[in-house]
């Protein structure tokens, strides 16, 4: 069976194909063309070069193959508003969803954002019956990766297409060449965490992602959201099993949510001066200061979701950091 995955060398890309490998699927991972992948060169893959807004590209990916998995996406958050990002994430997927319908592959799976649907407490986590809460931030991202699951959606009902959505949290885990999401892990590794703002998230392994997406090829209900999610932790216990799993400095020093907010308007303020691409903005300091918990039982439970500590994602982003010279 021939599976297209697009985005492949991305965290989370980079280990779906492998997942997809170990269960003896035939890959073919498309990128942007020209775009390096040092984190699937050496794989038993085939690689295509191409653009998610040239429709020609994406039919040519798409044609005769079983499966596609769309993971590519922008995921920029600065500026706040931004054409590309809405271009990237809403037409690329109708781009995709097109192609799907044409070229009549049995399921898409979509890859999502568990921000599409509104979060919750600890003791009533948000789930997939949640309503979409996100325009409220101001973030092209958030509202893009909602829009364009709906056109997902959309197409389920209106044409027959027959896809799964699958909707992660904050993924951790190996082959974070950017790095993205493990930039949390060499932050507190060099030491560099000033404090901890008074909101929490969901962290997920993103092998457990990966394996979910894998079994959501053949299991998972045609026009279902799986919330791909594991353990609701505070920002403050989350740097706290960072710390004690690489031996790395606690981090100590609590910030108010003013602070917080503060810190995001100036640090935003001077980015739009002086031109570089702030780490905490208004609108990502607003997020820290909130809790956004999830829960991921349907995805346990259709799925096969695994539940692996977060630890031990953490350890394997750890190891492969130190691995590939990103320690120094």
């Amino acid at each position: 069976m021939k599976v297209l995955v697009t985005g492949p060398d991305g965290v989370l890309g980079s280990n779906l194909v492998r997942e997809l490998l170990s269960r003896d699927y035939e890959v073919i991972a498309m990128s942007e063309n020209g775009k390096k992948s040092p984190t699937i060169d050496n794989l038993n893959i085939t690689k295509i070069g191409g653009n998610l807004l040239n429709s020609e590209d994406v039919e040519a990916a798409v044609d005769g193959v079983d499966y596609v998995i769309h993971c590519a996406a922008s995921t920029a958050m600065w500026p706040s508003r931004s054409e590309i990002v809405n271009r990237v994430n809403i037409d690329g997927t109708k781009t995709v969803i097109d192609a799907c319908l044409k070229h009549k592959v049995k399921r898409l799976i979509y890859i999502g954002t568990a921000n599409s649907f509104g979060s919750g407490t600890k003791l009533n986590p948000g789930t997939e019956k949640n309503a979409y809460e996100g325009e409220r931030y101001g973030l092209d991202y958030m509202d893009s990766k909602y829009k364009a699951q709906v056109l997902v959606q959309k197409a389920v009902i209106d044409e027959g297409l027959d896809a799964v959505v699958i909707n992660p949290t904050f993924m951790i885990g190996p082959y974070d060449s950017k790095p993205s999401s493990g930039q949390i892990i060499l932050s507190v590794h060099k030491g560099k965490v000033p404090g901890y703002s008074l909101g929490g998230k969901n962290f997920v392994a993103v092998k457990d992602v990966a394996f979910a997406i894998a079994n959501a090829l053949t299991q998972g209900r045609k026009g279902e959201c799986y919330i791909v999610s594991n353990e609701n932790l505070t920002y403050k216990e989350a740097f706290d099993k960072i710390a004690v799993t690489i031996g790395g400095k606690m981090v100590n020093r609590k910030f108010s949510s003013f602070t917080t907010k503060s810190f995001g308007r100036i640090n935003s303020f001077f980015a739009k001066i002086f031109g570089y691409y702030p780490q905490v903005t208004t609108e990502l300091a607003t997020l820290a200061s909130e809790e956004h918990y999830y829960s991921g039982e349907k995805a346990r439970k259709e799925l096969g979701l695994p539940q692996t500590p977060i630890e031990t994602a953490i350890d394997e982003c750890f190891e492969w950091f130190k691995n590939n010279g990103y320690l120094n």
